[in-house]
């Protein structure tokens, strides 16, 4: 059994219904609880909990602090390939779209690592698209390889691989992989996902069960918030995140909220959501899971990031570049997606300090042990 079993029996229109038929009564019995369960989740995600969102946010500052402390873990992307062998209707990196295409050599892998060292950084991401010839197995072990020098937490963003690839990546050096998920949306994840690896929905959704059975240290979920039904979706990735937590309670887990933004490929937003709806999903899975880390990037405003330090979000980027070659070489205009906080690390850094947090550099999780 994976998790793929359990969401085939998910009715999309009957979960939205028990989302959206959530009242105020539900909101508040929920806020009244200690212990948080998928149908509190389910209530505080709804129209019926905006009126609650200051308690709900006082409620997950409390409940972050207690567990994380006055902390903000910070780690940055480094962009090693935007070359991908998918359509995605919403990427600046799919394949139909014509942009120019790199793929890091050696050189200019440990020239961006030694920038971004300098920058203060001791996790990073590695990002490519998806294209398992020019960036497969041997292109990460050799990554992990040249960047193990220069940093002690890697992460993945990569295409979803077999077990026996994470294992061998885990060996080398390799701490987190992160794998979204996009949508939920069964009926609508081929419409955009047309073509390529990527339109395997059954493959793509039990990538989580191959690295809990690979023994990861941490892996990542997430859905792109505005392609579907974002409460609905969200629900989703929260069934996903309890399932996985059962089944591989070895493993860490992280959860990221990426909006949808402009880029290359061009596609509209089906369900907005608001700056205080963001604000309400990133508080409600505070509730639900006091352990799990929450993660930002640099898709949100100045404004917006800086707001969010204080209610529940324990690990952001900063600083970043979302171009294979960014750091070195700026404005190539080969990115995934438009950033919209641009502030250099010092700048975030300052303003974490101004909020009364520390910034954390180092292998966040061994400074919680």
């Amino acid at each position: 059994m994976t998790f793929y079993d359990q969401i085939s029996e998910v009715n999309w229109t009957q979960l939205g219904d028990s989302i959206y038929s959530k009242t105020t009564a539900d909101v508040k019995g929920a806020l009244e609880k200690e212990q948080f369960d998928l149908e509190d989740f389910k209530a505080l995600i709804s129209p019926a909990a905006e009126p609650f969102l200051e308690l709900i946010a006082k409620k997950s500052h409390l409940k972050t602090q207690k567990r994380f402390g006055k902390t903000i873990q910070l780690y940055i992307p480094l962009y090693l390939s935007n070359e991908c062998q998918n359509i995605c209707t919403y990427c600046g990196f799919s394949m139909d779209v014509k942009i120019p295409r790199k793929t890091l050599l050696d050189h200019e892998i440990i020239e961006e690592a030694k920038i971004i060292k300098e920058m203060g950084y001791d996790h990073v991401l590695l990002v490519t698209g998806e294209a398992n010839k020019s960036v497969g197995l041997d292109y990460f072990k050799n990554a992990i390889r040249l960047l193990k020098p220069y940093f002690s937490n890697i992460a993945l963003e990569v295409q979803p691989m077999e077990q026996r690839d994470y294992e061998e990546l885990i060996a080398e050096g390799l701490n987190t992989v992160l794998v979204y998920q996009e949508t939920y949306n069964k009926t609508n994840y081929k419409i955009h996902h047309p073509k390529g690896k990527k339109s395997n929905y059954k493959y793509r959704v039990e990538t989580q069960d191959r690295l809990g059975q690979a023994k990861i240290h941490k892996m990542g979920l997430g859905v792109l918030i505005g392609l579907e039904d974002w409460r609905i979706d969200s629900v989703c990735n929260a069934m996903h995140l309890q399932y996985l937590e059962k089944w591989y309670w070895e493993s860490k887990f992280t959860v990221s909220f990426p909006r949808l933004r402009p880029c290359a490929g061009g596609v509209q937003l089906k369900s907005p959501i608001s700056d205080r709806q963001l604000v309400q999903l990133i508080c409600a899975y505070r509730l639900l899971n006091e352990e799990l880390e929450l993660s930002m990037s640099t898709r949100e405003s100045a404004l917006f990031r800086d707001n969010i330090i204080k209610l529940g979000i324990t690990s952001i980027s900063a600083d970043s570049k979302t171009d294979p070659g960014g750091y070195a070489n700026p404005k190539q205009n080969l990115e995934q997606f438009e950033i919209d906080d641009s502030r250099s690390t010092e700048e975030f850094i300052a303003v974490i300090k101004r909020k009364g947090y520390d910034p954390v550099f180092k292998d966040w999780d061994m400074s919680l042990q």
